[in-house]
């Protein structure tokens, strides 16, 4: 895999993927910063829930359960001191479907997390990350 990272002016960046993919990432105004983008560690953060929410729902429709929305809701605590680095996360996944099995929403987020997210397991090696679900039906989303 590979990217490049272009430096725009300041503190401000545009990453592209080898896919063509771009994104615009930024620092905060106190940095220099101009608020065109993200901030790269919200990137991370936004990278790894992309990652375990891909495998929640993936494996969820291959154990054939009525999924119709996954949304990870991500909380994560970062060290005071330089550097940064994330200290806590917590993963909340709000998954919707009429007839979802609990059982089996608990083991997509455990085999994701133990076994499948190359982002979530990675990160795992330097901060705790714990994780939560709720499930929701399409009656109660739209009410």
């Amino acid at each position: 895999m590979q990217v490049k990272i272009k430096w725009i002016d300041g503190v401000s960046f545009v990453g592209e993927s080898e896919t063509g993919h771009s994104v615009v990432l930024d620092g905060a105004p106190e940095n220099g910063g101009r608020n065109i983008g993200m901030r790269p560690m919200e990137m991370l953060l936004i990278g790894m829930g992309s990652c375990t929410a891909f495998d929640v729902v993936t494996i969820l429709k291959k154990a054939r359960q009525p999924i119709t929305d996954c949304v990870a809701e991500i909380d994560a605590a970062r060290a005071d001191e330089i550097p940064k680095v994330f200290t806590q996360i917590h993963v909340h996944f709000v998954v919707t479907g009429t007839g979802l099995n609990e059982t089996q929403v608990e083991r997509a987020i455990k085999l994701s997390a133990e076994k499948y997210c190359s982002a979530s397991i990675m990160l795992s090696k330097a901060c705790e990350i714990t994780h939560d679900f709720e499930i929701r039906t399409p009656e109660s989303v739209a009410a």
